[in-house]
C-alpha cells in the first residue's frame, strides 16, 4: 500500500497521536525492564528519508539507561579486520534493554556495495551470512525489527536542498548524500537484491513509506507498539516525603562562586 496521494497529516491531529503513542512506548520500555526481554529495532533506508527524526520521537521520553540508539562511525582500522558483524555483536542489549540501530550492519548491502567500499565477495558473503546472523539473534529469544524508510527522488531532492540551505542542518549533508542522486538506480538495485536475501520469516522487513514525515512516524512506532506483546507494568508507589526542618545551614556567600552570565537578561 502507497501514501504518496494521501493528505499531509495535519500538525494537531499529529502532535496529539504521537504523545498518545509515546505514551505506550513508555509502557513499552518498562515492559522490557520487566521482564528482562532484548529488543533491537533497525532503522535503514535511503538518505533523508527520516530515520533520524524517527528514531529521535521514538527515544524522545525513554530512559537512556534502557534505551539507547546506536549509531556506528566508520570502522577502525582494526575493525575492518574483525568478522564484519562482530562490531554490530558488541551493542546489542542485555536483559532489560532497548537498542535502536540508526543505519546497522545493512551497510554492506547499500553504501558499501554501491559505492565499491567492500569487496564483490564480501558483499556476497553478508547476503548469505546475514539471515543465519538475525536467526541466531531471534533463536537467542531477542525481539528484532527492521523498519526500510522509503523516499521518492523528489522528495529526496527537497529534503537534500532544504539541509543545503538550513545552517542548523547543513551538517547532516555529506558528499556521500549528494552521490546518492547520481546513484539512485544502483541504490534501488541493491535494496531490492537486499530484501530477497535478508525478508526472511523470523526477522521480516516493514517498509515505511515517508515522504509525508508525520504519517512514516505515526505508523512506524504504531507498527512496533503492535508488533510487541507487551503489558502495562503497574509502577512502585512512590510518595513524596517531607522536607526535614533545619539544621542550620547556611549556604555561602554567592560571591565566592562563579555563576553563568545572566544571558537571558539581554532578550
Amino acid at each position: 500500500m502507497t501514501n504518496e496521494r494521501a493528505a499531509k497529516v495535519p500538525r494537531k491531529a499529529y502532535e496529539k497521536e504521537l504523545l498518545r503513542l509515546q505514551t505506550e512506548l513508555v509502557k513499552l520500555q518498562e515492559w522490557v525492564r520487566a521482564e528482562g526481554a532484548r529488543l533491537v529495532v533497525v532503522f535503514e533506508g535511503r538518505d533523508a528519508a527520516g530515520k533520524g527524526g524517527t528514531i529521535k520521537r521514538v527515544a524522545e521520553h525513554l530512559n537512556p539507561r534502557v534505551a539507547r540508539i546506536a549509531a556506528l562511525p566508520k570502522p577502525t582500522e582494526r575493525q575492518r579486520t574483525q568478522w564484519y558483524f562482530q562490531r554490530y555483536v558488541e551493542h546489542l542489549p542485555a536483559a532489560g534493554e532497548i537498542v535502536l540501530f540508526d543505519r546497522s550492519w545493512y551497510n554492506r548491502a547499500g553504501v558499501e556495495h554501491v559505492m565499491g567500499f567492500c569487496s564483490k565477495e564480501e558483499y556476497q558473503l553478508f547476503l548469505r551470512q546475514c539471515p543465519i546472523f538475525e536467526r541466531m539473534l531471534t533463536e537467542d529469544g531477542i525481539l528484532l525489527r527492521k523498519y526500510w524508510f522509503s523516499v521518492s527522488d523528489t522528495e529526496q531532492q527537497e529534503r537534500f536542498r532544504r539541509r543545503l540551505e538550513d545552517p542548523l542542518r547543513h551538517w547532516k549533508l555529506s558528499p556521500m548524500d549528494l552521490e546518492s542522486i547520481s546513484r539512485w538506480e544502483a541504490y534501488s538495485r541493491a535494496k531490492d537484491e537486499m530484501m530477497v536475501h535478508t525478508d526472511i520469516t523470523e526477522a521480516p522487513w516493514y517498509v515505511v513509506e515517508s515522504d509525508d514525515k508525520r504519517r512514516a512516524r505515526l505508523n512506524m512506532i504504531a507498527h512496533l507498539l503492535e508488533s510487541v506483546p507487551y503489558h502495562e507494568v503497574p509502577p512502585p508507589v512512590l510518595e513524596l516525603p517531607d522536607r526535614p526542618p533545619s539544621t542550620g545551614y547556611q549556604r555561602p556567600p554567592r560571591d565566592l562562586q562563579t555563576y553563568v552570565p545572566d544571558h537571558a537578561a539581554r532578550l
